[in-house]
Protein backbone atom coordinates (compact mmCIF):
# COMPACT_ATOMS: atom_id res chain seq x y z
CA UNK A 1 0.00 0.00 0.00
CA UNK A 2 1.90 3.62 -1.07
CA UNK A 3 0.19 7.11 -0.48
CA UNK A 4 -0.85 8.97 -3.54
CA UNK A 5 -2.06 11.87 -2.89
CA UNK A 6 -2.26 14.44 0.45
CA UNK A 7 -5.25 17.15 0.30
CA UNK A 8 -6.58 19.51 2.96
CA UNK A 9 -10.27 21.52 3.12
CA UNK A 10 -10.45 24.15 5.57
CA UNK A 11 -13.45 24.97 7.29
CA UNK A 12 -15.55 26.98 9.91
CA UNK A 13 -15.01 26.21 13.21
CA UNK A 14 -13.25 28.23 16.54
CA UNK A 15 -11.71 30.51 13.21
CA UNK A 16 -10.08 27.89 10.39
CA UNK A 17 -10.07 23.89 10.68
CA UNK A 18 -7.81 22.31 8.31
CA UNK A 19 -9.12 18.77 7.32
CA UNK A 20 -6.19 16.29 6.07
CA UNK A 21 -7.01 13.53 3.25
CA UNK A 22 -4.42 11.09 2.75
CA UNK A 23 -5.47 8.60 -0.59
CA UNK A 24 -3.64 5.64 -1.41
CA UNK A 25 -3.45 2.97 -4.58
CA UNK A 26 -5.70 0.46 -2.91
CA UNK A 27 -8.40 2.79 -2.82
CA UNK A 28 -8.49 3.45 1.22
CA UNK A 29 -8.29 7.16 2.54
CA UNK A 30 -7.70 8.53 5.92
CA UNK A 31 -9.17 11.54 7.52
CA UNK A 32 -7.19 13.91 10.22
CA UNK A 33 -7.49 17.49 11.72
CA UNK A 34 -5.13 20.46 12.56
CA UNK A 35 -5.84 22.47 15.12
CA UNK A 36 -6.89 25.90 14.10
CA UNK A 37 -4.60 28.33 16.14
CA UNK A 38 -1.66 28.81 13.52
CA UNK A 39 -4.28 29.80 10.60
CA UNK A 40 -5.58 27.82 8.00
CA UNK A 41 -3.12 29.59 5.15
CA UNK A 42 0.18 28.28 6.47
CA UNK A 43 -1.10 24.63 7.86
CA UNK A 44 -2.55 24.23 4.47
CA UNK A 45 0.87 25.67 2.54
CA UNK A 46 3.34 23.46 4.63
CA UNK A 47 1.27 20.31 4.03
CA UNK A 48 1.12 21.24 0.16
CA UNK A 49 4.98 21.34 0.54
CA UNK A 50 5.18 18.22 2.96
CA UNK A 51 3.38 15.95 0.47
CA UNK A 52 6.14 15.05 -1.87
CA UNK A 53 8.14 13.68 1.27
CA UNK A 54 5.79 11.50 1.76
CA UNK A 55 4.07 10.20 -1.78
CA UNK A 56 4.88 6.47 -1.82
CA UNK A 57 5.45 5.52 1.67
CA UNK A 58 3.21 2.91 3.15
CA UNK A 59 0.94 4.89 5.20
CA UNK A 60 0.62 1.84 8.04
CA UNK A 61 4.20 2.91 8.71
CA UNK A 62 2.89 5.86 10.89
CA UNK A 63 6.13 6.54 13.05
CA UNK A 64 8.29 6.01 10.20
CA UNK A 65 6.31 8.87 8.06
CA UNK A 66 6.06 11.13 10.59
CA UNK A 67 9.75 11.00 11.42
CA UNK A 68 10.94 11.40 7.96
CA UNK A 69 9.31 14.66 8.03
CA UNK A 70 10.67 16.08 11.64
CA UNK A 71 13.90 15.18 10.58
CA UNK A 72 13.50 16.56 7.29
CA UNK A 73 12.10 20.25 8.22
CA UNK A 74 13.82 21.00 11.44
CA UNK A 75 15.69 19.67 14.52
CA UNK A 76 14.86 19.74 17.82
CA UNK A 77 11.90 21.01 19.79
CA UNK A 78 11.49 23.67 17.12
CA UNK A 79 7.70 24.31 17.20
CA UNK A 80 4.71 26.19 15.22
CA UNK A 81 2.93 25.70 11.94
CA UNK A 82 5.15 22.75 10.76
CA UNK A 83 4.19 20.99 13.73
CA UNK A 84 0.54 21.58 13.65
CA UNK A 85 0.35 20.37 9.83
CA UNK A 86 2.38 17.30 10.47
CA UNK A 87 0.20 16.82 13.52
CA UNK A 88 -3.12 16.83 10.88
CA UNK A 89 -1.44 14.68 8.46
CA UNK A 90 -0.06 12.16 11.70
CA UNK A 91 -3.59 11.84 12.59
CA UNK A 92 -5.19 11.00 8.83
CA UNK A 93 -2.28 8.25 8.58
CA UNK A 94 -3.17 6.57 11.98
CA UNK A 95 -7.12 6.64 10.58
CA UNK A 96 -5.47 5.42 7.32
CA UNK A 97 -3.63 2.46 9.14
CA UNK A 98 -6.50 1.68 10.88
CA UNK A 99 -8.85 1.06 7.93
CA UNK A 100 -6.32 -0.87 6.46
CA UNK A 101 -5.65 -3.32 9.13
CA UNK A 102 -9.79 -3.43 10.03
CA UNK A 103 -8.56 -2.11 13.58
CA UNK A 104 -9.77 0.85 15.63
CA UNK A 105 -6.60 3.76 16.41
CA UNK A 106 -6.79 2.64 19.91
CA UNK A 107 -5.91 -0.82 19.53
CA UNK A 108 -2.63 0.32 17.55
CA UNK A 109 -1.58 2.31 19.85
CA UNK A 110 -1.61 -0.33 22.44
CA UNK A 111 -4.91 -0.91 23.48
CA UNK A 112 -7.59 0.42 26.18
CA UNK A 113 -7.29 1.31 29.45
CA UNK A 114 -10.88 2.66 29.64
CA UNK A 115 -13.73 2.37 26.44
CA UNK A 116 -15.43 5.90 27.20
CA UNK A 117 -13.54 9.33 27.70
CA UNK A 118 -15.35 12.02 30.00
CA UNK A 119 -15.15 15.51 28.81
CA UNK A 120 -15.11 18.98 30.35
CA UNK A 121 -17.17 21.52 28.43
CA UNK A 122 -15.15 24.97 27.59
CA UNK A 123 -17.86 27.25 28.90
CA UNK A 124 -16.33 30.74 27.79
CA UNK A 125 -17.46 33.55 29.81
CA UNK A 126 -20.69 32.21 29.55
CA UNK A 127 -24.36 32.99 28.45
CA UNK A 128 -23.28 36.57 28.51
CA UNK A 129 -20.61 37.69 26.29
CA UNK A 130 -19.71 40.12 28.94
CA UNK A 131 -18.81 37.35 31.47
CA UNK A 132 -21.43 38.25 34.20
CA UNK A 133 -22.03 36.59 36.97
CA UNK A 134 -25.82 35.52 36.23
CA UNK A 135 -24.35 34.62 32.51
CA UNK A 136 -21.65 32.18 33.94
CA UNK A 137 -24.03 30.29 36.27
CA UNK A 138 -26.95 29.77 33.94
CA UNK A 139 -24.25 28.35 31.66
CA UNK A 140 -22.81 26.16 34.60
CA UNK A 141 -26.15 24.74 35.50
CA UNK A 142 -27.50 23.72 31.73
CA UNK A 143 -24.14 21.62 31.09
CA UNK A 144 -24.68 20.08 34.63
CA UNK A 145 -28.25 19.10 33.63
CA UNK A 146 -26.56 17.80 30.53
CA UNK A 147 -24.91 15.82 32.08
CA UNK A 148 -20.96 16.65 32.29
CA UNK A 149 -18.94 16.24 35.62
CA UNK A 150 -16.45 18.70 35.24
CA UNK A 151 -16.84 22.39 33.50
CA UNK A 152 -14.32 25.17 32.55
CA UNK A 153 -14.81 29.15 32.32
CA UNK A 154 -12.76 32.21 31.22
CA UNK A 155 -11.83 34.80 33.90
CA UNK A 156 -9.43 37.06 31.96
CA UNK A 157 -10.67 40.12 30.86
CA UNK A 158 -7.69 42.39 28.82
CA UNK A 159 -10.72 44.94 28.16
CA UNK A 160 -11.89 45.07 31.77
CA UNK A 161 -12.67 48.70 32.57
CA UNK A 162 -10.17 49.24 35.23
CA UNK A 163 -7.15 48.30 33.57
CA UNK A 164 -4.52 49.94 34.16
CA UNK A 165 -3.47 50.65 30.49
CA UNK A 166 -3.45 48.19 27.43
CA UNK A 167 -0.03 46.95 27.98
CA UNK A 168 0.30 46.25 31.43
CA UNK A 169 -1.20 42.89 32.44
CA UNK A 170 -1.09 43.63 36.11
CA UNK A 171 -4.34 43.08 38.15
CA UNK A 172 -5.83 45.28 39.74
CA UNK A 173 -7.38 45.07 43.35
CA UNK A 174 -11.14 45.34 41.16
CA UNK A 175 -10.50 42.91 38.29
CA UNK A 176 -9.16 40.80 40.90
CA UNK A 177 -12.40 40.81 42.51
CA UNK A 178 -14.58 40.65 39.44
CA UNK A 179 -12.80 37.54 38.71
CA UNK A 180 -13.42 35.80 41.80
CA UNK A 181 -17.15 36.94 42.15
CA UNK A 182 -17.68 35.06 38.76
CA UNK A 183 -15.66 31.87 40.28
CA UNK A 184 -17.86 31.82 43.43
CA UNK A 185 -21.07 32.21 41.82
CA UNK A 186 -20.25 29.34 39.72
CA UNK A 187 -19.37 27.02 42.28
CA UNK A 188 -22.16 27.51 44.26
CA UNK A 189 -24.32 27.19 41.75
CA UNK A 190 -23.31 24.05 40.98
CA UNK A 191 -22.34 22.29 44.35
CA UNK A 192 -18.86 20.99 45.38
CA UNK A 193 -19.24 17.66 43.59
CA UNK A 194 -18.75 18.71 39.61
CA UNK A 195 -15.10 19.68 39.04
CA UNK A 196 -14.45 23.01 38.00
CA UNK A 197 -11.31 24.34 35.89
CA UNK A 198 -10.32 28.20 35.15
CA UNK A 199 -8.16 29.55 32.21
CA UNK A 200 -6.12 32.75 32.22
CA UNK A 201 -4.90 32.26 28.30
CA UNK A 202 -1.47 32.69 30.08
CA UNK A 203 -2.02 36.96 29.82
CA UNK A 204 -0.68 37.74 33.42
CA UNK A 205 2.71 38.23 35.06
CA UNK A 206 3.81 36.56 38.08
CA UNK A 207 2.52 38.57 41.21
CA UNK A 208 -0.62 38.82 39.68
CA UNK A 209 -0.89 35.22 39.22
CA UNK A 210 0.31 34.67 42.89
CA UNK A 211 -2.85 37.00 44.00
CA UNK A 212 -5.55 35.36 41.86
CA UNK A 213 -4.49 31.85 42.54
CA UNK A 214 -4.21 32.37 46.47
CA UNK A 215 -8.07 34.30 45.90
CA UNK A 216 -9.00 30.75 44.11
CA UNK A 217 -8.11 28.55 46.71
CA UNK A 218 -11.41 28.29 48.28
CA UNK A 219 -13.26 27.13 45.35
CA UNK A 220 -11.75 23.68 45.26
CA UNK A 221 -10.86 23.95 41.44
CA UNK A 222 -9.74 20.92 39.22
CA UNK A 223 -6.83 23.62 38.17
CA UNK A 224 -5.97 27.53 37.16
CA UNK A 225 -4.58 27.19 33.50
CA UNK A 226 -1.59 29.13 32.25
CA UNK A 227 -1.84 32.19 34.65
CA UNK A 228 1.41 33.03 33.42
CA UNK A 229 2.63 33.12 29.38
CA UNK A 230 4.17 29.36 28.25
CA UNK A 231 7.77 30.93 27.41
CA UNK A 232 9.37 30.45 30.97
CA UNK A 233 8.16 27.60 33.14
CA UNK A 234 10.57 28.64 35.60
CA UNK A 235 7.97 31.87 36.29
CA UNK A 236 4.81 29.34 36.32
CA UNK A 237 6.98 27.23 38.83
CA UNK A 238 6.93 30.55 41.42
CA UNK A 239 3.20 30.69 40.97
CA UNK A 240 2.73 26.73 41.55
CA UNK A 241 5.56 27.18 44.88
CA UNK A 242 2.92 30.10 46.55
CA UNK A 243 -0.70 27.92 46.22
CA UNK A 244 -2.53 25.20 46.99
CA UNK A 245 -4.84 25.72 43.48
CA UNK A 246 -3.67 23.35 41.00
CA UNK A 247 -1.98 24.78 37.72
CA UNK A 248 -2.33 23.40 34.26
CA UNK A 249 -0.49 24.47 31.42
CA UNK A 250 1.08 22.83 28.11
CA UNK A 251 -1.40 23.71 25.11
CA UNK A 252 1.40 26.16 23.92
CA UNK A 253 3.95 23.89 23.76
CA UNK A 254 5.46 21.12 21.12
CA UNK A 255 6.67 17.60 21.18
CA UNK A 256 7.98 15.80 23.81
CA UNK A 257 10.88 18.09 23.95
CA UNK A 258 9.12 21.24 24.81
CA UNK A 259 7.14 19.44 27.87
CA UNK A 260 10.78 18.22 29.26
CA UNK A 261 11.46 21.42 31.21
CA UNK A 262 7.90 22.06 32.31
CA UNK A 263 8.19 18.81 33.93
CA UNK A 264 11.46 19.23 35.43
CA UNK A 265 10.71 22.95 36.92
CA UNK A 266 7.74 21.46 38.64
CA UNK A 267 5.93 24.08 37.25
CA UNK A 268 2.79 22.30 36.80
CA UNK A 269 -0.22 19.77 38.55
CA UNK A 270 -1.81 19.15 35.19
CA UNK A 271 -0.54 18.93 31.87
CA UNK A 272 -2.51 20.06 28.97
CA UNK A 273 -1.10 19.16 25.27
CA UNK A 274 -3.33 20.21 22.31
CA UNK A 275 -3.08 16.59 20.68
CA UNK A 276 -3.58 18.02 16.87
CA UNK A 277 -1.39 20.37 17.67
CA UNK A 278 1.83 19.13 19.78
CA UNK A 279 2.97 16.41 17.21
CA UNK A 280 -0.47 13.85 17.05
CA UNK A 281 -1.53 10.72 18.75
CA UNK A 282 1.96 8.90 18.82
CA UNK A 283 3.86 12.04 20.11
CA UNK A 284 1.42 13.13 22.81
CA UNK A 285 1.07 9.65 24.30
CA UNK A 286 4.90 9.95 24.62
CA UNK A 287 4.51 13.16 25.99
CA UNK A 288 1.65 11.70 28.72
CA UNK A 289 4.17 8.14 29.26
CA UNK A 290 6.95 11.38 30.35
CA UNK A 291 4.27 13.44 32.69
CA UNK A 292 3.83 9.50 34.52
CA UNK A 293 7.42 10.25 35.32
CA UNK A 294 6.43 12.96 37.72
CA UNK A 295 2.72 12.12 38.57
CA UNK A 296 1.13 14.78 36.80
CA UNK A 297 -2.42 13.65 35.03
CA UNK A 298 -2.89 14.95 31.25
CA UNK A 299 -5.76 16.32 30.41
CA UNK A 300 -5.24 17.42 26.98
CA UNK A 301 -6.25 20.71 25.64
CA UNK A 302 -8.73 20.45 22.58
CA UNK A 303 -10.44 22.85 19.82
CA UNK A 304 -11.31 20.23 17.35
CA UNK A 305 -14.34 19.30 15.08
CA UNK A 306 -15.60 15.96 16.13
CA UNK A 307 -12.90 14.35 14.09
CA UNK A 308 -9.76 15.57 15.73
CA UNK A 309 -11.97 14.94 18.83
CA UNK A 310 -12.73 11.46 18.65
CA UNK A 311 -8.98 10.80 17.50
CA UNK A 312 -7.78 12.32 20.42
CA UNK A 313 -10.33 10.25 22.55
CA UNK A 314 -8.42 7.32 20.83
CA UNK A 315 -5.48 8.27 22.76
CA UNK A 316 -6.68 8.87 25.63
CA UNK A 317 -8.16 5.56 26.23
CA UNK A 318 -4.75 4.23 25.69
CA UNK A 319 -2.87 6.61 28.79
CA UNK A 320 -2.97 5.50 32.28
CA UNK A 321 -2.67 9.04 33.78
CA UNK A 322 -5.68 9.99 31.86
CA UNK A 323 -7.90 13.12 33.35
CA UNK A 324 -10.40 14.92 31.48
CA UNK A 325 -10.09 15.88 27.37
CA UNK A 326 -12.07 19.35 26.81
CA UNK A 327 -14.41 19.69 24.39
CA UNK A 328 -15.10 23.11 23.18
CA UNK A 329 -18.05 23.61 20.81
CA UNK A 330 -20.57 25.22 23.25
CA UNK A 331 -20.71 28.50 20.73
CA UNK A 332 -20.29 26.78 17.48
CA UNK A 333 -22.89 23.42 18.50
CA UNK A 334 -24.97 23.02 15.34
CA UNK A 335 -22.16 23.33 12.97
CA UNK A 336 -19.89 21.13 14.89
CA UNK A 337 -22.38 18.13 15.10
CA UNK A 338 -22.72 18.35 11.50
CA UNK A 339 -19.13 17.70 10.26
CA UNK A 340 -19.25 13.80 11.16
CA UNK A 341 -21.85 11.12 11.49
CA UNK A 342 -21.26 9.40 14.88
CA UNK A 343 -21.10 5.88 14.57
CA UNK A 344 -23.94 5.21 16.50
CA UNK A 345 -26.23 7.15 14.27
CA UNK A 346 -26.24 9.81 17.28
CA UNK A 347 -26.71 13.65 16.25
CA UNK A 348 -23.55 14.14 18.30
CA UNK A 349 -20.26 12.10 19.47
CA UNK A 350 -20.91 13.62 23.28
CA UNK A 351 -23.49 12.26 25.49
CA UNK A 352 -23.65 13.17 29.27
CA UNK A 353 -20.70 14.37 29.67
CA UNK A 354 -18.85 11.44 27.89
CA UNK A 355 -17.38 10.17 24.56
CA UNK A 356 -17.65 6.56 23.59
CA UNK A 357 -15.28 4.65 21.51
CA UNK A 358 -16.28 2.78 18.71
CA UNK A 359 -14.39 -0.47 17.95
CA UNK A 360 -15.05 0.35 13.91
CA UNK A 361 -11.74 0.70 12.08
CA UNK A 362 -9.24 3.50 12.18
CA UNK A 363 -10.98 6.81 13.78
CA UNK A 364 -14.11 5.25 13.81
CA UNK A 365 -16.14 8.36 12.51
CA UNK A 366 -16.59 9.35 9.16
CA UNK A 367 -17.06 13.02 7.65
CA UNK A 368 -20.27 14.45 6.42
CA UNK A 369 -19.51 16.19 3.24
CA UNK A 370 -22.41 17.84 2.87
CA UNK A 371 -21.29 19.94 6.48
CA UNK A 372 -18.03 19.84 5.11
CA UNK A 373 -18.84 21.59 1.90
CA UNK A 374 -21.73 23.63 3.15
CA UNK A 375 -18.94 25.46 5.90
CA UNK A 376 -16.09 25.15 3.60
CA UNK A 377 -13.93 28.31 3.93
CA UNK A 378 -14.04 30.35 -0.01
CA UNK A 379 -10.67 30.26 -1.57
CA UNK A 380 -9.17 26.96 -0.39
CA UNK A 381 -11.48 24.22 -1.89
CA UNK A 382 -12.42 20.58 -0.79
CA UNK A 383 -10.09 18.29 -0.95
CA UNK A 384 -8.42 19.16 -4.10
Amino acid sequence: MKIVNITTAVVRYHGEATLVRIDTDEGISGFGEANPDAGAGGVVGVINSLRPLLIGEDPRNVERCWEKLRRKVFAGAQSGVYVIAMSGIELALWDLAGKAMGQPVYRLLGGQFRDRIRVYADCGNGDDPDGSVAGCVDRAQRMVAEGFTAIKFDIDNLGHPAKFDPYNHTLGTREIRDMVDRVAGVREAIGPDVDLAIDMHARYDVPSACRIAGELEPFSLMWLEEPTPPENPQALARVRANTRTPICAGENLYLRWGFRELLDSGAVDVIEPDIPKCGGLAESKKIANLAEIYYVPFAPHLVSTPLGTMAAAHQCSTIPNFYVQEWHALEERDVWDSYVMAPDGAHSIVKDGYIMLPDTPGIGVELDMDGVHRNAVPGFGVFE
